[in-house]
């Protein structure tokens, strides 16, 4: 709880310099932005080695490394283009002692370079979910489960999409939000 108090501190410090959130959550920040980060962690309670794409303000990247901050087995990646944000990533890190390894460049170009194999990848309001699959794809044909927080428009972005006969995919309502769902990704092993 101290981390995330000083997560919260720090980002509504920096929020007024860089857009780390929507204004308008700001009031709303321990549910909308740290539980409903939490819970992605805790859909693959196993996972200890995670990559967030597109880590923005640092959700739910940084939120789970805060979460493994103590367990030296715990090894999380953030990748984000943003070089101010990255700057921000950083500095959280340091400062609450969530040992996050920052990567400041675009998805594709940091996750080819990424090659140990990861238990988890994730992603919070980074793009619609054909696309999301493609960035993760590289983790995911390794082994590591998905899980990706979407909004009201989730089951809609899963109709129809090709690459179901790849991958499991499941939609579970999020705890946070009634009308935001987690989608749960793995690779189809037959």
């Amino acid at each position: 709880m101290r981390r995330l108090a000083l997560y919260e501190a720090l980002l509504r410090k920096w929020q007024g310099s860089i857009n780390l959130v929507a204004k308008s959550t700001l009031d709303d920040i321990w549910i909308r932005h740290f539980v409903d980060s939490l819970q992605v962690s805790a859909a693959a309670p196993q996972a200890r080695r995670w990559v967030d794409l597109g880590s923005g303000g640092g959700f739910p990247g940084l939120v789970t490394a805060i979460r493994y901050a103590d367990d030296p087995s715990a090894e999380i990646h953030l990748i984000e283009s943003d070089q101010r944000k990255c700057a921000f990533l950083r500095t959280v890190s340091r400062e609450t002692g969530a040992h996050a390894i920052v990567h400041c460049g675009r998805i594709e170009d940091i996750a080819a370079a990424l090659d140990a194999p990861f238990d988890a990848v994730s992603a919070r309001a980074l793009a619609p979910f054909s696309q999301l699959l493609h960035y993760a794809e590289r983790f995911l044909e390794k082994g590591a489960i998905g899980v990706f927080s979407k909004g009201e428009q989730a089951e809609a972005e899963l109709t129809g999409l090709s690459a179901a006969a790849r991958y499991q995919i499941a939609s579970v309502a999020s705890e946070t939000s009634d009308s935001a769902r987690l989608i749960i990704v793995r690779r189809r092993v037959d």
